[in-house]
């Protein structure tokens, strides 16, 4: 969407205080914990962009609560796999022996949206450490969700989103649907259904050196999340409002996670 577009969808600019307001009334509130999955371009024109969003929601929450965003980082999955784009096969093993190593403090999110880009750089933001699927957190709890994230399993037992769904986080849609809402996959882990693993390699810095760790993980697919939100709230209900231009949902995280497991379990 072009920013001509962006100041089409809305009357007025999409502000720090409306973006507040609008939040307030679809139920967030000063001590939550909060799973943000976005898109800025569905808010309308923002006036600061991507910060002011990231602002919003801090006032909303206050230091009593606890902003998470995914971070993932694409770029670190196993480049002989990659569709979006591909790359030439003989490119593959350079890419493998060059790519830097993961950094939390540095690495770049890739196709996840310039707020959750914007929020890894602000103050008193904490990333895990997994080279893929990392999650950076702010607030009261932030440091306990992003800790001991395993690099195997990234999506698993030991992630920021079991660590939300430990501290009854809620989710929210700004603008987005359920292919991007990552906690589903965590239901992934925990369903009992026919399952497939595979194991892959990264880069890491540890203690001041490169190194190549492997890693077990989950083949997991975002193909029937949307088919399951629908059942989700057509059986359990979520919230749903306003923010800007976009529509936008409210759900409870451990209430989702566990329809999806029992979802998988009847569907898969």
């Amino acid at each position: 969407m072009s920013e001509v577009d962006a100041i089409d969808r809305v009357d007025d600019p999409v502000t720090v205080s409306s973006l507040v307001s609008d939040l307030r009334e679809l139920g967030v509130s000063a001590g939550d914990t909060l799973v943000v999955h976005s898109s800025l371009s569905s808010l309308g024109w923002v006036a600061g962009g991507p910060q002011a969003v990231v602002d919003a929601l801090q006032t909303v929450l206050t230091d009593s609560g606890t902003l998470v965003m995914q971070t993932h980082t694409g770029q670190y999955s196993d480049p002989a796999v990659w569709e979006n784009p591909p790359v030439p096969d003989h490119w593959v093993p350079q890419i493998r022996n060059e790519m830097p190593p993961f950094r939390p403090e540095v690495t770049p999110t890739r196709g996840m949206g310039t707020i959750p880009e914007c929020f890894r750089n602000y103050p008193g933001v904490v990333r895990s450490d997994h080279p893929v699927y990392s999650a950076a957190a702010w607030g009261a709890e932030a440091e306990g969700i992003v800790a001991d994230h395993s690099i195997d399993h990234g999506l698993g037992e030991t992630s920021p989103l079991a660590r939300a769904y430990d501290r009854d986080a809620d989710v929210l849609h700004l603008g987005t649907g359920y292919s991007t809402n990552t906690s589903i996959h965590l239901a992934e882990y925990r369903a009992d259904f026919d399952k497939e693993y595979t194991t892959s390699s990264a880069p890491l810095l540890r203690d001041g050196e490169r190194v190549v760790v492997e890693y077990d993980d989950l083949e997991t697919s975002t193909d029937d999340f949307e088919e399951l939100g629908a059942d989700f709230e057509a059986e359990v209900g979520v919230t749903e409002g306003v923010v800007g231009a976009a529509t936008c949902k409210l759900m409870d995280q451990p209430e989702l996670v566990d329809f999806a497991v029992d979802w998988f379990e009847a569907n898969r």
